[in-house]
């Protein structure tokens, strides 16, 4: 048994799946005949194998398995008849001889054909051992009682007696009798001789028949590759049922909605300036500008830019704090056609060194403290200090600026694996669809919208533009408020802030402190990183706004490609669910040979749709690496990206977070990658 068994984890499923099917009373029954051409075929196949057809549903079972606990190693008990062995006459003797026994089944690289000899000679080496005591399995095992060394079971039942013959007269009847264990999963199969026939008992009922289907399914996909790919990897073979895959691929992501095309973020704004041009634009302590002071002021700074030879993909950095001048010189950079690169005022110098490197800015707009960027060779900077005199005589009237909705609107910094910061390149089209006619939130005239979010963070991308495309007012939060509960409290309200985001550690630490602090609110949107269910719940209780909005989603998809409208936390939940796809987004949650996932059974989540960026600023192979062609989609040339994070399905469609499938951490809703500091500590 050790040398069958080896080193056996101990098993996580179906008891992890039964929380997502929805355990319920009693057993769920379900039966399925094996398609009668489908079973000649089997035969067929295995009879040129030289195996039995056993062999064949134990591997099928074992794909079935590994697809519903994740896993390409699985171990699950297979009940021996028993008699075999037992000695002249036992075939004469009453009683059941059965014995359960464990079968361990690898579905990764292996060579499908490989895979169906390996099963039979494993199944027949099992033989030897039929008389051993599960508990002598378990011993050997080194999975120690009473946790299970497996939790399903395959019955594989031998009769000579066709469907058809039981029953006939003068013929020998066959008595249906069923095995009741202890298993949440169960699956037994009849070999009638010339059919077969699938039943399957599961503790999660309306989750039987679902079961039967994907085994058919597994039996089926098995023989169509031996039939014609008999050297393909028998973990790429793909279990769900059609109307599942259509079901978590097609139907969970029907997203599409209208938003304008062809357009630039400045060219929104600027229709909101011909519109309301004495609404209020931007708020920031004393200071107020309305939308035709806004468009006047990014004006002469976007033709000082143009003076500097700022254009089309030109990077501009900016590098400033918080306040009326940063959002200005955004607006500015892209009225001047440029790509803007937000540079946080407290990172280290080197660290800002390097992304101007990097990123190839060639213009700097900043205020004092800038020793370091005398440094950089080449890099014209402009003095907001020095320079208002140049900057009033410049023209208000809007430049042309010559960029297009497939144009830059800005590059920002995420943590790198390998040390170096990565830089994300968003176009105008990408910002558009996260902000303008979505169907998480709504702006219009009238709104005031929080300015919370550091420039280097791409929750400014929604807080900023999703106010000024829309007609609403963005209204500046000092650092010292967002720190202070009461603060924030009194704030909110005296503003009478409409919409906020918050990163989820800020938010959970607010629901402590201060869990109403938000009950003035329309909506509070929130993410970042994994939610704390107990915080979430708190906050609920104690005074929610109207509308509390889980986002999630990477800086390579426009800030977040899903949603989740929290309106209550069960008592026992111990995350809080990220919702649905956005708008015009659609998320494919896959196996590592891009075969979807079923339904409660985590995948490593792809972004495809309209948010998804450009790609990695001067990385061509990492690039291609996380961005790749999304097989799904009906438009040609479309791409996905590839998040890194563990999400399962449930089952009314909505999405749960896991984790990651590597070691990127989350510090106050910034990525970290472990590999930037190890390759700053091995230096």
């Amino acid at each position: 048994f050790r040398g069958m068994l080896g080193d056996v984890e101990e098993p996580t499923a179906p008891y992890g799946l039964l929380d997502v099917w929805g355990e319920g009373r009693g057993i769920g029954e379900a039966r399925l005949p094996v398609a009668a051409d489908l079973g000649a075929r089997l035969r067929r196949r295995a009879r040129a194998l030289g195996v039995s057809a056993a062999s064949l549903f134990h591997l099928a079972w074992a794909q079935v398995l590994a697809r519903l606990s994740d896993r390409a190693d699985v171990v699950f008990g297979t009940l021996l008849f028993g008699r075999m062995q037992g000695g002249e006459g036992v075939d004469r003797v009453m009683g059941p001889f059965i014995n359960t026994l464990p079968v361990r089944i690898g579905v990764g690289e292996e060579a499908v054909e490989a895979a169906v000899r390996r099963t039979h000679a494993l199944l027949a080496e099992l033989l030897r051992h039929e008389h051993a005591s599960l508990a002598l399995a378990q011993r050997c095992s080194g999975v120690a009682a009473p946790a299970p060394l497996f939790t399903s079971l395959l019955n594989y039942r031998y009769s000579g007696v066709t469907r058809q013959q039981a029953g006939q007269p003068g013929e020998r009847r066959s008595i249906r009798a069923e095995e009741l264990t202890n298993y949440p999963v169960v699956l037994s199969v009849d070999d009638l001789g010339e059919e077969f026939s699938l039943a399957a008992h599961v503790a999660a009922p309306a989750e039987a028949e679902r079961v039967c289907r994907m085994m058919h399914m597994a039996l089926e996909r098995l023989v169509e590759a031996l039939e014609l790919s008999p050297g393909r990897a028998a973990g790429s073979i793909d279990v769900l049922p059609e109307a599942e895959r259509r079901q978590v691929v097609e139907e969970w992501n029907r997203t599409r909605r209208a938003y304008p095309h062809g357009v630039c973020i400045h060219e929104l704004f600027e229709t909101q300036v011909r519109r309301r041009p004495d609404a209020a634009a931007l708020v920031w302590d004393e200071v107020e500008l309305t939308y035709a002071q806004l468009d006047a002021r990014a004006n002469r700074l976007a033709h000082h830019l143009r003076g500097l030879g700022v254009g089309p993909e030109t990077r501009v950095g900016v590098l400033l704090e918080r306040g009326v001048d940063l959002i200005v010189s955004l607006l500015a950079t892209l009225k001047a056609g440029g790509c803007y690169v937000p540079l946080d005022p407290g990172y280290p110098a080197e660290r800002l060194r390097m992304m101007l490197d990097d990123s190839g800015v060639r213009v700097l707009v900043a205020r004092g403290g800038l020793a370091f960027a005398a440094e950089s060779g080449g890099l014209a900077i402009v003095h907001l200090d020095e320079a208002a005199t140049a900057l009033a005589a410049e023209p208000v009237e809007s430049p042309r600026s010559g960029a297009t909705a497939e144009n830059l609107a800005y590059i920002v910094y995420t943590s790198g694996s390998t040390g170096r910061p990565k830089g994300v390149m968003v176009a105008h089209r990408h910002v558009v669809q996260l902000a303008v006619e979505t169907d998480y939130v709504r702006f219009a005239p009238g709104d005031r919208v929080a300015q919370a979010s550091n420039a280097s963070f791409d929750a400014l991308t929604f807080e900023a533009w999703g106010a000024l495309m829309n007609g609403a007012t963005l209204v500046g939060i000092p650092r010292d408020v967002l720190l202070s509960p009461p603060a924030l409290r009194e704030m909110l309200r005296e503003e009478r802030i409409t919409t906020l985001y918050q990163t989820t550690a800020l938010l959970n630490q607010l629901s402590r402190e201060q869990p109403d602090v938000f009950s003035t609110l329309r909506e509070v949107l929130f993410g970042g990183q994994a939610a704390d269910a107990a915080s979430v719940r708190r906050l609920l209780k104690a005074g929610k706004p109207q509308r509390l909005l889980h986002m999630y989603g990477p800086t390579e998809t426009t800030a977040w490609c899903s949603y989740e409208d929290v309106e209550h936390v069960a008592e026992d939940a111990l995350t809080v669910s990220v919702g649905r796809a956005t708008g015009n987004q659609r998320i494919y949650l896959l196996d590592s040979a891009l075969n979807p996932a079923p339904v409660g059974v985590p995948g490593e989540a792809y972004v495809g749709g309209d948010g998804v960026v450009r790609g990695y600023l001067e990385r061509p192979g990492l690039t291609a690496e996380r961005f790749v062609p999304d097989p799904f989609a009906a438009e040609p040339g479309a791409r996905m990206y590839r998040t890194g994070d563990r999400l399962r399905w449930k089952a009314d469609g909505r999405l749960e977070f896991v984790g990651r499938v590597d070691e990127q951490v989350k510090i106050r809703g910034f990525r970290i990658e472990p590999g930037e500091i190890e390759a700053t500590l091995t230096a």
